[in-house]
């Protein structure tokens, strides 16, 4: 990786968290700071040498949200300086290069890079906008056949798109290792883009970006308008506009403004493409985003609390912020499809009428629209690959063509044509086709229209995907009810999809994963329990849990737990093996569905957490008893101390309602096993966990042997007491959670027992029960709960 800026070191750490090793390699400084002369180093010394290089790959380490999956994974990188270790690029099979925005500079550093590399090897720019066929211009006929653009997108871990870009001669070869390679090791979205100027989703986001500025002064809105109408309301993330911008930065923004304006003379929108008068001044007084402490908006200390601030952009000063009210927004809420939510926003603007809302998303929407369907084919082969770009890159639900086709293209170019647009080329050959459309969905498979053939064509989708919406559309289901489904995924392997709200688990959701245990023998060999929604689960359903502990319904609650307990065992001793793949959220329950299958394979992304006591409750679904024979398999029989230590970390773990921040980072709190596997590439893991599914099937999968459980008693449980009394003397601990702590230790303790002994798993089961459903009476947990429904953050109370 050559380059240890922002994007080098963050690539470099998300090289590292694939398990690849790499080397980061920056420019030896040519003076030495003040705090190395005090030191007395030199320009030789090492730590001086290394200075810019370790910079950036300890900007990496603490960066959040987090580059590395693990600080462990750190480990993997190995810093040096492009004028001692140049010559480790020979010992590479692939070479990144992330230095400035400079052509001269790269062409430069390539130059240098020539005579080390070894021939084959694979060289890449990350740059975000440079001619891909300048850069290497004049390098070696290897070099250049070798030669690709890979630009991820920041932060390169969490955001999905890579963009490639091939030069004149790369080897097709070469394009499908690096697609390859960035598929299934790195988990990214790969889309081939053109050697056009910012490729495909800068060059179509930046002027979204530049109209939703010109649309916001011509009606006069404000930035919290503005960010009203462009988040969640039309698709696209929360951080919508403004905000967005602030994380990105106003100075890579203009650059990248700048840099299409200066390479698009013919460009039919060019003076688009031209930087606003108060953002010019916002550069000027430094008012860059979030790096600089103030953007569209800031954060300012008011008396203990801190208070976000909003430009007022036409007197360029701050003032409190204010909540934007539109009646269309608000009533667009309510509509769960966003394609449905579009069409009823932009409707009103259409036909004349509506709000300003309505008005400024027309405008916006339609003029996006109208140059994405100009800049094909110039800078895609396809409507599906710039879709998924936006989709990939911008976080947009709903890319350019799917916009068109949500409103309507023969409505769409109506009005269009009624505003006196002229329609793009690429929309009237739609119109004059028999679909009328950009897609087409039929049983389950998309077409789109082909640009070459003006026809439609089937959306190709590597091997080894499986999406779980069009294999239901295309096969049906085994079985359904409102919270599950049962979905056959073929070769002997039933999948449990979860379709909730939120994905919290009621009583449906366990109905429906005993039908697929039963099944398995006689129709299944193996079990997926597994969806594609945002979040696996974020637990059980709070509000439901509430409602009947506010009428004092004990019973229920003993039979809704019991009932649970009985699905997790269910799971665990099944005929056949279960295997789980969380993604996203994975809480409470849905941690204990986890815990319970005979593997997990979870996303790369996988926020896994025991999370009960955060609203005053304890695992109570058989969760803490899972984490307990983890701390067994830890000591390994070994003596009680090693069961004392290994449970220290598991008690902290669950009474702290620790998250993990990454599947690998849950491996190491315990959640997963050795055994248990990873999936990069989200939109593989469903296939990846069908996969270790029939893996366990040719292995000749028997059930586990039932449990048997070592405690400790009294010698855990008073320990465990001791450090509750001192995190409360200390403040660090409400008297509340010190009798949530207190349950949770007699758990894990194994009750009123004085001297370490072997237990069943029942045995456990029922002390987390007994425990559960006490701290539903106390009212400070009824407190929590509602807390958390309320505002969605826990309570201290």
């Amino acid at each position: 990786m050559l380059g240890a800026g922002t994007m080098g070191a963050r690539i470099a750490a998300h090289v590292a968290n694939a398990g690849i090793p790499c080397f980061l390699l920056d420019i030896a400084p040519s003076e030495l700071s003040a705090d190395e002369k005090r030191k007395g180093l030199t320009l030789e010394s090492p730590a001086v040498r290394n200075r810019i290089v370790l910079a950036g790959l300890e900007a990496a380490r603490k960066s959040r949200p987090a580059a590395f999956f693990t600080p462990e994974t750190a480990r993997l990188v190995t810093p040096g300086n492009l004028e001692d270790n140049l010559a480790w690029c020979g010992q590479a099979d692939w070479i990144i290069e992330a230095v400035a925005e400079n052509l001269e500079i790269k062409r430069k550093l390539f130059e240098r890079v020539e005579g080390v590399r070894k021939p084959g090897t694979i060289v890449t720019s990350n740059t975000s906008g440079l001619p891909i066929h300048l850069i290497a211009e004049g390098r070696s006929e290897d070099f250049q056949q070798h030669w690709a653009g890979t630009h991820f997108f920041n932060p390169p871990r969490y955001m999905k798109l890579v963009e490639l870009i091939p030069g004149p001669k790369t080897l097709p070869g070469v394009m499908a290792m690096l697609d390859e390679m960035c598929d299934l090791r790195l988990g990214k979205g790969v889309v081939v883009a053109k050697d056009t100027p910012n490729f495909i989703a800068n060059r179509i986001g930046t002027y979204a970006m530049l109209n939703v500025l010109r649309q916001m002064q011509a009606l006069d809105m404000t930035i919290e308008e503005v960010d009203a109408c462009t988040g969640p309301a039309i698709g696209q993330p929360k951080s919508a506009t403004f905000r967005t911008a602030d994380i990105v930065g106003l100075d890579v923004l203009v650059h990248v403004v700048r840099n299409i304006y200066d390479n698009i003379p013919n460009d039919e929108s060019r003076e688009m493409w031209r930087v606003p008068a108060f953002v010019e001044e916002m550069m000027k007084r430094g008012w860059l985003g979030d790096k600089a402490g103030s953007g569209f908006y800031k954060r300012v200390k008011k008396g203990g609390d801190s208070e976000i601030l909003t430009l007022d952009w036409q007197k360029m000063e701050y003032r409190p912020r204010q909540k934007a009210k539109f009646g269309s927004i608000e009533a667009g809420k309510q509509i769960e499809d966003t394609s449905e939510r579009v069409r009823a926003l932009v409707g009103p603007a259409m036909d004349g009428k509506g709000d300003k809302a309505n008005r400024f998303l027309w405008s916006c929407l339609s003029e996006n629209c109208l140059y994405a369907a100009r800049r094909v084919p110039e800078i895609a082969n396809s409507v599906v690959d710039v879709d998924r770009a936006m989709r990939w890159g911008f976080a947009w639900e709903l890319g350019p063509f799917e916009v068109w086709d949500a409103i309507g293209v023969p409505r769409m170019a109506e009005a269009l044509g009624r505003d006196g647009n002229q329609i793009p080329p690429v929309a009237n050959e739609v119109l004059a086709s028999p679909k009328k459309s950009f897609y087409e969905t039929e049983k389950g498979s998309t077409r789109y229209f082909d640009i070459g053939a003006k026809a439609m064509k089937p959306v190709s989708e590597p091997a080894g995907i499986i999406i779980l919406k069009p294999l239901k559309d295309r096969t049906g289901v085994v079985q359904t009810n409102a919270g599950a489904s049962l979905i056959d995924l073929g070769d002997g392997v039933v999948c449990c999809e979860f379709h909730s709200k939120m994905n919290s688990i009621g009583g449906d959701i366990g109905a429906m994963i005993h039908a697929g245990v039963k099944r398995l023998g006689s129709e299944f060999d193996a079990m997926v329990i597994a969806n594609q929604a945002p979040n696996f689960s974020v637990g059980a359903n709070l509000m439901l849990l509430l409602v009947t502990a506010q009428e004092g319904e004990w019973d229920d609650i003993h039979m809704a737990v019991r009932q649970f307990q009985g699905v997790n065992m269910a799971i665990k001793y099944a005929s056949g093996p279960v295997v789980a793949a969380p993604q996203g959220m994975a809480l409470g329950g849905g941690c204990e569905i986890s815990l319970s299958s005979a593997r997990i394979h979870a996303a790369a992304e996988a926020y896994i957490g025991l999370v009960e006591t955060g609203v005053g409750l304890i695992p109570g679904g058989g969760g803490t008893k899972e984490m307990l024979i983890r701390a067994n398999e830890h000591a390994g029989g070994g003596e009680d101390l090693d069961l004392f230590h290994a449970l220290k970390p598991i008690f902290e773990t669950i009474a702290m309602a620790k998250v993990s921040t990454s599947g690998e980072e849950a491996r190491s709190m315990g959640f997963l096993r050795r055994s248990d596997l990873i999936a990069m590439n989200r939109d593989r893991q469903v296939a990846d966990a069908k996969a270790t599914a029939l893996a366990l099937v040719r292995e000749g999968y028997h059930p586990p042997a039932p449990a048997e459980i070592r405690v400790l008693g009294e010698e855990f449980l008073a320990g465990a007491k001791l450090a509750i009394h001192m995190l409360v003397r200390g403040e660090f601990a409400s008297e509340h959670d010190a009798v949530v702590g207190r349950k949770l230790a007699y758990i894990l303790a194994g009750g009123n027992i004085t001297a370490p002994q072997m237990v069943s798993e029942q045995y456990i089961l029922d002390l987390e029960r007994e425990a559960f459903v006490s701290l539903c009476g106390e009212r400070k947990t009824q407190e929590r709960i509602a807390h958390t429904l309320k505002t969605g953050k826990p309570l201290r109370n």
